[in-house]
This record gives C-alpha cells, structure tokens and sequence, in this order.
C-alpha cells in the first residue's frame, strides 16, 4: 500500500544538501494536508537521512489533461504543492 501512495510523491529536484518534492493536492480541498503530504516528508527524511529544514513551500505548476478524444471533452488541471527543503 505505501508504495502505491509513494508513486503520487516525486523528487522533483535535487541539491547538494537539498531538493524539491511535489505532491498533488486533493481535487475537491485547497488544503495543503492531502494524504500525500506525510509520504512527501518521509521522502524527504529518507533522502535527508534524518534531520532536515522546510525552507519554502507552495503551489506548483499543475498538470492539465484533457479527458477524452473530443475537444468538446473536459479538461482538468491536478494541482500540485512543492517543498523545498535543506538537510541538517
């Protein structure tokens, strides 16, 4: 089950010292709280291996899709929230 929550979490860029991981935010909720946002800190402790710093967080680009063949069709955007973090 954990793996399959993971694969929503991405490790969008990593520093020296640091990096960036995104998650999507819940369709129907502008909370920051999704259910992906406890595997986006553990992929951060993992990478950090231990102590780490949230230097910035925010929303990201989102990801749009258009839902079938037709241009008629509904388009939706995914929203994504980053974190941006340092090790310790």
């Amino acid at each position: 089950m954990a793996s399959g929550c993971m694969s929503a979490v991405n490790l969008a860029e990593v520093t020296e010292g640091g990096g960036v991981v995104t998650y999507p935010l819940k369709k129907d909720k502008d909370s920051i709280y999704s259910p992906f946002r406890a595997d986006a800190l553990n992929l951060i402790e993992e990478q950090c291996h231990g102590a780490y710093r949230i230097v910035k967080e925010g929303e990201t680009q989102g990801v749009t899709r258009n839902s079938g063949l037709d241009a008629d069709d509904l388009i939706s955007t995914r929203r994504y929230w980053g974190l941006r973090f340092r090790c310790k």
